[in-house]
């Protein structure tokens, strides 16, 4: 249940407002560039070019290109940080380049790699016997909280920090636990959201769990063969809307509800009767006081893996009947504990952009389940509510409800 919800309801109704977003992914640096790309259904999977695959089955990934990302940092220090730390340096300066006036009293990011590279060379080098005199740059730079460390020191921030790592529901968990610290009250402002860089561990790790595919990444689709890893960062700064609206922030989308739920099913497999994820969305509903039908369009976590896909379709079919449901991991890869903060921003989008984000690379429709696929092109649409989904190894399992602002 959402950690809230034995609070006084006067306590915890509060509405919580998104004043401000930043975004890194491989759909693009910043806003302008994720809506061009969503609007023309780009792929943004290319061949994996940080480190060698030749021996993996998929060799393709999201990436972010290196030659931008050395360009966000933090003066000489930039030499010294990890990736992670340039993109959340770079989505968090996009973030108070919208809202200068943001002071946050809390931070709550989701992750799953930390800065796992700089371990990797450390790995390399301790058990190759070779030079370790920038082992002490690894092992500071390697902790999850130090990419976020590095974004608030950049700006003067100063906020507490929490790192959720929750699996593949950690961005969702994030931003769901940032809404009810606002909603409850005890917080005004939050910054939320989730990072991940690509890292050969987790890379070969997927492909030797035969979970990623040599092909394209096709969610939903009856010749879905796995997924495809990416990287990315997003935030969101969460705060009480009347707060808010009294300083005259811009209100860019409501979040209205958050939903969790673990199905204790496998290690790496959901419940194939789609419960855990179904109670989630249905506890997101509950939360946000919404029925059903009221959704709009679903982001689903859709990682294009038969069974995810099969558990996740059928839950969002008997839920939702047949409203127009996507994955944007077709376009670029799965980026973990990043994924559900940057789904997110794509549904703030949408909402925005009155459009349906694109399912790409979709070719058949799976027999077995019933969906609405936004297939292969963005549309348009009316849409005032959206719906977007995490779930992760393990049976864990997040949505967020967010909603259009009236003009």
């Amino acid at each position: 249940m959402p950690i809230f919800d034995d609070l006084d309801v006067k306590t915890a109704r509060s509405r919580v407002a998104v004043v401000a977003t930043g975004v890194i992914s491989p759909l693009g640096f910043g806003l302008d560039e994720t809506l061009g790309a969503l609007r023309a259904s780009a792929d943004c999977v290319s061949p994996v070019t940080r480190f060698d695959v030749t021996k993996c089955r998929c060799q393709t990934a999201g990436q972010i290109p290196d030659g931008r990302l050395a360009q966000c940092g933090n003066g000489r220090k930039n030499q010294r940080l990890h990736r992670a730390s340039r993109v959340m340096i770079a989505v968090l300066d996009e973030m108070l380049g919208q809202d200068p006036g943001f002071k946050p009293e809390l931070t709550v990011i989701g992750t799953t790699s930390g800065g796992m590279s700089f371990g990797e060379d450390y790995y390399r080098a301790l058990h190759g016997h070779q030079e370790l005199r920038h082992s002490p740059g690894w092992i500071a730079n390697y902790p999850p909280q130090k990419p976020v460390i590095d974004a608030q020191d950049a700006f003067g921030i100063s906020a507490p920090c929490q790192i959720i790592a929750n699996a593949c529901a950690s961005g969702t968990n994030a931003i769901g636990h940032a809404f009810e610290c606002v909603r409850s009250g005890k917080y005004q402002r939050v910054l939320t959201g989730g990072y991940d860089a690509l890292s050969e561990l987790v890379f070969v790790g997927f492909d030797s769990l035969q979970a990623a595919t040599p092909e394209k990444c096709r969610p939903f689709d009856r010749d879905r063969s796995g997924m495809v890893l990416g990287e990315g960062a997003a935030v969101l700064a969460l705060e009480n809307l009347e707060s808010a609206s009294a300083r005259g922030a811009r209100i860019l989308a409501e979040i209205v509800g958050y939903g969790i739920s673990t199905d204790n099913h496998h290690l790496t497999q959901p419940d194939p009767s789609g419960s855990g994820p179904r109670r989630a969305m249905e506890q997101a509903l509950r939360s946000a006081g919404r029925a059903a039908q009221e959704v709009d369009y679903v982001n689903a976590h859709g990682t294009a893996t038969t069974f995810n896909d099969a558990a996740e379709g059928k839950a969002i079919a008997k839920l939702f009947g047949k409203v127009p449901v996507s994955s944007t991991k077709s376009m670029i890869g799965h980026s973990l504990g990043a994924a559900g903060a940057i789904e997110a921003i794509i549904c703030l989008l949408a909402l925005q952009g009155q459009f349906l984000p694109p399912n790409i690379n979709f070719r058949s429709p799976d027999e077995d389940l019933n969906l609405n696929i936004v297939a292969n092109k963005s549309r348009e649409a009316k849409i005032d509510l959206v719906l977007s989904n995490s779930f992760g190894f393990g049976g864990t399992n997040a949505s967020i409800l967010i909603q259009k602002i009236a003009a």
